[in-house]
């Protein structure tokens, strides 16, 4: 699943091309796309058809639209789960159809919003708007749940720290828990530890306030940098509204390397099982904890 960078660099890409504009046509070319959605094809493109798109917003890793419908009820949100191979492409009306286009928005400018999804693992869903318990803030329904992220202006990573501290739990685990701190994924954790030196089994308890502090704040720092580069694009599956790839797999430090030199101590990076993924790391900078 992209994480919080590739998700952002889609974002801005529909906030440049779809905001302000009006749907004048929805089709569902894959059943699969809106299961999610409760209601169906049908009433997905009901509620679509004739809204503006009025803002595109993310939170953590989650992306959605916000739209107001036609007729003057109540504004609603798009919400788009990338899955891991979701794609939301911009084009004009009339360009070739790609092999695994699943749903197709006209716009009244002459192009179409295209969700291309090759795994059909992701799909779209319209969500009521409501504010979020942990920030406040509206957002879908449906991730009202997911903790504020680095780049949110509520974000407190002293208040993140506290949260850890009272929890017993492995630091890669606990990162990856969105309901702690969101946008931070496989690749990004594994590159924080390893900027911060620490292993993804240590336990968040045992682990010092200071230590805790790094972790989060590398992870910010990393995804920032990934952010100016476009995101990691590791296929041709993670691209832009233009579908262009982001570079930033070419800095990673860990993430993929297994077999290579550390480029810090030169220590040959391992890879190990960790919650049904791959976690890398390095066993001369990252002690892997007794037992």
């Amino acid at each position: 699943m992209p994480e919080l960078p590739e998700v952002e660099v889609v974002r801005r890409g529909l906030a440049d091309h779809v905001v302000g504009r009006r749907i004048t046509a929805v089709e569902v070319l894959h059943p699969r796309a809106v299961r999610r959605h409760l209601g169906g094809a049908l009433d997905l493109i009901g509620l679509l058809a004739g809204a503006t798109v009025t803002d595109a917003r993310r939170r953590g890793k989650y992306l959605w639209l916000e739209a107001d419908p036609l007729g003057g009820a109540d504004p609603l949100a798009i919400v788009v789960h990338l899955g891991m191979s979701g794609q939301m492409l911009v084009q004009q009306a009339g360009a070739d159809d790609e092999i695994h286009l699943r749903i197709r928005v006209t716009l009244d400018d002459g192009t179409e919003l295209r969700f291309v999804d090759q795994r059909t693992f992701g799909g779209w869903m319209v969500d009521d708007l409501v504010a979020s318990p942990t920030i406040g803030d509206l957002g879908p329904a449906s991730i009202a749940h997911i903790a504020p992220d680095p780049f949110a202006p509520e974000y407190d990573p002293d208040a993140v720290v506290r949260v850890l501290k009272r929890k017993h739990t492995e630091i890669k685990r606990a990162i990856l828990d969105q309901t702690v701190v969101s946008g931070i994924g496989n690749i990004y954790a594994d590159e924080a530890l390893w900027r911060s030196r620490v292993h993804g089994l240590r336990l968040t308890d045992k682990l010092t306030a200071k230590a805790l502090r790094s972790v989060l704040d590398n992870a910010a720092e990393v995804m920032a940098q990934a952010l100016e580069q476009g995101g990691t694009s590791f296929d041709a599956l993670y691209v832009n509204v233009n579908g262009q790839s982001g570079y930033f797999e070419r800095s990673l430090n860990a993430y993929g390397r297994e077999g290579e030199p550390c480029r810090r101590c030169g220590a040959i990076m391992r890879r190990e099982q960790f919650m049904n993924r791959s976690s890398f790391s390095c066993p001369r900078c990252q002690i892997r904890p007794r037992g």
